[in-house]
């Protein structure tokens, strides 16, 4: 963002005109405790453009980036190689300028485009149908648990321990405009997803179990024993998936009864991008939900020539056409994420993805055997994928901070994520790619060694 200064007069102007006393009170929800008591430390009060950027880039050049390190963090955003021809392809005018359009029927290409997304997200979900993406995946698992309170009528809402703690935070920030219940407790570091403590939450007022696949420890649960506990109090089951290549090895979640399949794309074709933007993802096993999903839907027909074509479809679901009536207030979708996507998909195939899924797990394989011989330290996991928790002695808090001072970024402590304690800050979450080197796994195992003593 480009530095322009503005006067008191040109705030006051702008205040004035939306009716405002002061441009603290446009701040009026944020609580008081979190609120800045003093000014960031290390940027500058008052400084001219080119000294503002000189400043920023010597604090940018203390950044320690996931390609110049050796690089382990997961838990929910993923570092897999993207193909050049990605960028390429989604760099052309065409499609980096493009979004949703609002006169879809000049657009056919992006609807295309929109439509084989749709497609690829539908099989590997292992669901009957996808939408266009949504904003990411933490507002995809809300709008999966509202979609979810439409259907059933209830709104008790069971949000199982392995949920990541952020799509936590998201679901119960906005519940507090909704009515219902989220329950919700901290994780307890176990090696198993505890699927039968799951299932004895579940209750008649239970309008849906959103469950983690694999979860935020890297465990895999049984999503079948859960949907089938699920069905019989007549609750739905909603999976999230944060790590797509996963799906290329284990089984999809609408193959095992998930009712709602939500998730992060990031993985696939997008990369970090630090922290953003990202790519949610969204399908239903069951087509008679469909009116009731939110977000845009790319249908295929033919025109009055016979010519395939493709439309925009059931489009009142959103909030800009008759908005009493709408399902979500999303009205747009990730689009050059998502075609981001679809290339890199493309570009796998099935037979690539499942080779891909295959040697992420085994390069996880091995170094769970390695790190998990590091006297002290513990694997938590009966079963994981790419990404397992490490039980260290000692705060892994510190040990990631003692680590990444040395180059190796070595995964996310769950005290960062948990941080009330009750055994899980000896917790740290590893995750393993194809990115990984034997080279980048010795660096990693010899510091965590060193780091122990």
């Amino acid at each position: 963002m480009r530095y322009l200064p503005l006067t008191q007069i040109d705030r006051q102007a702008m205040l004035d005109v939306i009716g405002a006393p002061s441009v603290d009170a446009l701040f009026s929800d944020v609580p008081a405790d979190l609120y800045l008591s003093e000014p960031i430390a290390g940027l500058p009060r008052h400084a001219t453009e080119m000294a503002v950027e000189k400043h920023m880039r010597r604090l940018s050049k203390q950044n320690l980036a996931a390609a110049d390190a050796a690089f382990f963090c997961g838990a929910g955003a993923y570092r897999h190689h993207v193909p050049a021809t990605v960028d390429h392809i989604i760099q052309r005018g065409e499609f980096l300028t493009s979004y949703t359009p609002y006169q879809p029927e000049i657009a056919q290409g992006t609807l295309q485009m929109l439509f084989e997304f749709q497609t690829q997200v539908a099989r590997l979900y292992g669901c009957a149908i996808a939408n266009a993406s949504m904003y990411d995946g933490s507002t995809a698992c809300w709008e999966a648990i509202v979609m979810a309170a439409r259907i059933t009528r209830r709104h008790r809402v069971l949000l199982t321990d392995g949920l990541h703690p952020h799509y936590v935070a998201v679901a119960q920030t906005m519940a507090k405009f909704t009515p219902g219940q989220v329950v919700y407790d901290y994780p307890e570091a176990q090696g198993s997803a505890g699927e039968d403590a799951i299932i004895a939450q579940i209750d008649d007022a239970t309008s849906c179990v959103v469950v983690q696949y694999p979860d935020i420890m890297g465990r895999v649960p049984d999503l079948a024993k859960i949907a089938e506990a699920a069905h019989a109090k007549g609750a739905l089951l909603i999976a999230v998936n944060t790590e797509p290549v996963a799906l290329g090895l284990i089984k999809s979640p609408g193959e095992q009864g998930a009712d709602i399949v939500v998730g992060e794309g990031q993985a696939l074709g997008v990369g970090l991008q630090f922290g953003g933007p990202y790519l949610g993802l969204f399908a239903i096993r069951d087509p008679r939900h469909v009116r009731q999903m939110p977000g845009r839907l790319c249908g295929e027909t033919v025109d009055a020539s016979g010519k395939r074509g493709f439309v925009l479809t059931l489009s009142t679901r959103e909030q800009h056409i008759r908005r009493e009536k709408a399902t979500s207030n999303i009205c747009t979708n990730s689009g050059l994420c998502a075609l981001a996507f679809s290339i890199h998909m493309t570009l796998l195939g099935e037979k690539g993805l499942r080779q891909l899924a295959e040697r992420n797990h085994a390069i996880a394989l091995g170094a769970a055997e390695r790190l998990s011989a590091i006297p002290g330290c513990r694997l938590l996991n009966e079963s994981f994928f790419n990404e397992f928790t490490l039980m260290v002695p000692g705060d892994a808090r510190q040990l990631v901070r003692n680590l990444a001072g040395k180059g190796v970024l070595a995964g996310v402590s769950l005290g960062r994520l948990f941080p009330d304690g009750g055994g899980r800050e000896h917790g740290l979450v590893l995750a393993f790619t194809e990115t990984n080197s034997p080279e980048d796994i010795d660096t990693l195992v010899s510091a965590l060694k060193e780091a122990l003593r």
